[in-house]
């Protein structure tokens, strides 16, 4: 029975400790909840983009440039007059459409959430340019009898379209769980000061009548 109480104030310290810990993790993961499986969608659809044709002599031929072939720019590539922006756009799809947001949304992790977030926002505009650059004659165009410059010899295909529908999906939802992480973390914040606050001063009541037990024991 002469064993000493467990001091007070440490079991506040180590409260505290947990809790800031318990913070950090939550800090450093997102909650998608029912977004994910609108951004698994799109991340299946992005990468099924990849595999239909881009350029092509109809919107919905089958028989054209697929986006494979525009990442590894072969002769196909080269002979459908496939410009850099194109090129910039499959590579920001491939980049951040599928795998960033495939290892955002298993790992759960808002730095990966964060990366998508950005790449997917910068593909947007790159599709767009990707889609005018294939009716927009350019710099190294043939050019017709009369002389003037004539645009690419084959138009957008339907993989184009889909890939540019994924990444706004993903640009849109991903904004939003970035954007409701930092809501849910003020909430956080400011739970843990109350939650702070209160064991402070319970643990300020409790140490009061030790000191005090001390003191006169002292005297």
């Amino acid at each position: 029975m002469s064993d000493d109480p467990k001091d007070p104030i440490d079991d506040f310290k180590q409260f505290e400790s947990d809790l800031r810990k318990a913070e950090r993790k939550v800090a450093g993961e997102i909650d998608p909840g029912l977004r994910a499986l609108v951004v698994a969608v799109a991340v299946m659809v992005a990468a099924v983009s990849l595999a239909l044709p881009h350029v092509a002599p109809s919107f919905f031929s089958l028989h054209g440039v697929n986006g494979f072939d525009v990442l590894s720019f072969d002769a196909k590539a080269q002979a459908a007059k496939i410009t850099i922006t194109s090129r910039v756009f499959v590579y920001l799809v491939l980049i951040f459409g599928i795998i960033a947001s495939a290892l955002a949304l298993i790992t759960r992790r808002w730095v990966l959430a964060w990366i998508a977030l950005c790449g997917s926002m910068v593909s947007v505009p790159a599709g767009v340019l990707a889609w005018w650059s294939r009716n927009t004659p350019g710099l190294n165009a043939l050019t017709g009898p009369d002389g003037k410059p004539l645009p690419p010899p084959d138009g957008v295909a339907i993989g184009l379209v889909i890939g540019l529908i994924a990444v706004v999906v993903l640009a849109f939802h991903w904004a939003r769980v970035v954007w409701s992480r930092n809501a849910h973390q003020l909430v956080l914040e400011n739970q843990r000061r109350e939650a702070a606050a209160r064991e402070e001063e319970r643990m300020r009541r409790l140490t009061d009548p030790i000191r005090h037990e001390s003191a006169s024991e002292d005297d």
